[in-house]
């Protein structure tokens, strides 16, 4: 019989299954990102409940089972309880754990993305910048944590400030990532760069996004 381990992680994806379970994947820092059941989490008063949703990070206590884990237990330092008051932010919030879950993998080391996710959310919450300025320096940053982030597109001009933008986004780590702001101007420009980085590097839909889109 296999031993209970503890993971540090975010549930990127909370999907009923059954009467009363859930199927969680979470982006852990051990593990790369893992599929976790979590039994009778929709049952009133039950102790996964409040701790089986996207946003939760935290410590989880897993089960390995045969195909999957099982979640037995979690302490959960974050909630990002703030996103669900605001729909805007929790727009934003689910398309960026969207892209986390499109991009890493199980067993593979996803410490950097996790890290990345977890101060776009922080960021979210503080809303010290705005969000559109936020969106825009994760999607650049999630194409540089990926190896992936061609740059500034060879045939656009940019001012000097958007440039700095890019340079300080590929340059500084997660947690200092989201500490400037820019013009109206250079956020388009940045705006520019990153819509037209992904649609070239990802050829990939996502959900969330067109529903973000719908509210702004």
């Amino acid at each position: 019989m296999q031993d209970q381990l503890k993971v540090h992680g975010v549930v990127l994806k909370a999907m009923p299954v059954g009467e009363y379970d859930k199927v969680l994947t979470i982006l852990t820092k051990e593990k790369g990102k893992i599929s976790a059941f979590s039994r009778n989490a929709r049952r009133m008063n039950n102790k996964l409940m409040a701790v089986s949703n996207p946003f939760c990070t935290g410590e989880f206590a897993l089960y390995p089972g045969r195909n999957a884990y099982t979640v037995t237990g979690a302490d959960v330092q974050y909630f990002f309880e703030e996103l669900r008051d605001d729909m805007e932010a929790m727009a934003y919030g689910t398309y960026f754990l969207e892209i986390a879950d499109y991009y890493t993998r199980e067993n593979n080391d996803e410490m950097e993305m996790m890290n990345l996710l977890f101060f776009t959310l922080r960021a979210l919450v503080k809303k010290r910048i705005s969000y559109p300025l936020i969106r825009a320096i994760y999607e650049c940053k999630a194409l540089v944590v990926n190896g992936e982030f061609p740059g500034i597109p060879s045939h656009m001009e940019v001012c000097p400030a958007t440039a700095l933008a890019v340079e300080r986004i590929v340059t500084t780590e997660p947690k200092a990532l989201y500490s400037f702001d820019l013009s109206k101007e250079a956020l388009e420009e940045l705006q520019e760069v990153a819509q037209k980085d992904l649609q070239e590097i990802l050829h990939h839909t996502f959900k969330s996004l067109q529903f973000l889109e719908s509210l702004l």
